[in-house]
């Protein structure tokens, strides 16, 4: 057995399987058994550390939310209520919405304490999706927002977010277009639900320069992702110099997910996990904490749950080749250009 060079602590609770999105709902407790299992079957369960959730407090919820919206989720306490077509409230998953996001904010204290190196968050409901003011796209609070929120009001002043779920992060880029302090890196399809994260999204105000999205078209795969993350996201992030590395782990980029078109495998988010660590390695003492997002394909979540936690916990990691050439050069070449406009270094 591999010995772990690395803590990692490892969030779940059995509250998040009580978010009820409804019947037949992608989004569904059965993810959080995958992973689990994924966990299990790679013998990894032992290796990582129980983090020990707790809720999300009012001032944590506020740093991102405006009260507004935290009383419209809080009302759904003990009933059904739906937000939107996609996105709906079971009795207790306002109790799990808290804990979901009390978790990020916990392991975030907890790595920056030094009481571990990373962590992983196997929560439920999501999060990326969700507004200052408003539910959507399956999620009800910002998770990974207010983690990074609460890493600035802790005195931090460069936090990196990467986000490589399927669907673009509407709700996490918005809430941190005009802060500098915030770099947030998108890769997802597009055009694709919610319909934002074009290449020319680059932030306002203070903030320009500090969003950066990689749109992407149907069937791009480990190569082509490892490229971009090499390429693009590894020099902006390493001379960004986080202080702490958050990541929004979606597994619906998976070539077996039924709600998305791409054709990433395990490998490809081993290599992702690698990209985000080497960047958090450089500049941030490898302070890293991943949080569950999407991914619907119950097989492909369990394998590549184990395939990140792997590298989270420090397992050497067989770099993939890069895509080179073809139509995705172009591509490449293209996003480089626009993004050299804040970013020099990635001029030719």
């Amino acid at each position: 057995m591999h010995q772990p060079t690395h803590r990692v602590l490892f969030y779940d609770d059995p509250l998040f399987r009580e978010h009820d999105a409804g019947p037949g709902h992608p989004e569904r407790p059965d993810r959080l058994e995958a992973v689990r299992e994924g966990l299990t079957r790679h013998g990894l369960d032992e290796r990582v550390i129980a983090g020990v959730p707790r809720a999300a407090t009012t001032e944590d919820l506020l740093r991102v939310h405006t009260e507004e919206h935290v009383a419209r989720v809080a009302a759904t306490s003990g009933r059904q209520f739906r937000f939107d077509p996609d996105t709906a409230a079971g009795p207790r998953s306002y109790q799990a919405a808290l804990l979901a996001a009390g978790s990020v904010v916990d392991a975030v204290d907890r790595v920056l304490a030094g009481e571990a190196d990373r962590a992983f968050c196997a929560v439920r409901p999501p999060g990326h999706h969700a507004e200052a003011d408003r539910a959507m796209g399956f999620c009800l609070f910002n998770n990974v927002a207010i983690g990074a929120a609460h890493a600035l009001a802790r005195g931090l002043s460069r936090v990196l977010i990467v986000d490589w779920d399927v669907h673009h992060g509407n709700g996490t880029q918005n809430i941190f277009y005009e802060d500098p302090r915030i770099l947030y890196v998108s890769s997802h399809a597009y055009p694709f639900y919610p319909g934002t994260g074009a290449l020319d999204e680059m932030g306002e105000g203070k903030g320009i320069g500090f969003t950066v999205n990689l749109p992407l078209p149907n069937g791009t795969g480990d190569r082509q992702y490892a490229r971009l993350y090499r390429d693009i996201v590894a020099p902006i992030g390493n001379a960004f110099a986080p202080q702490l590395v958050l990541v929004s782990v979606g597994f619906d980029p998976h070539a077996l997910d039924p709600l998305a078109g791409m054709a990433v495998t395990e490998r490809g988010f081993a290599e992702l996990t690698d990209v985000c660590l080497g960047i958090a390695e450089w500049a941030s003492d490898g302070r890293a904490v991943f949080v569950l997002e999407g991914g619907y394909d119950l097989g492909a979540i369990a394998d590549s749950t184990a395939a990140v936690v792997r590298g989270l916990l420090g397992e050497p990691h067989e770099k993939l080749a890069p895509a080179a050439g073809g139509r995705f050069e172009e591509e490449v070449a293209l996003m480089k250009r626009e993004l050299a406009r804040h970013w020099p270094l990635l001029q030719p």
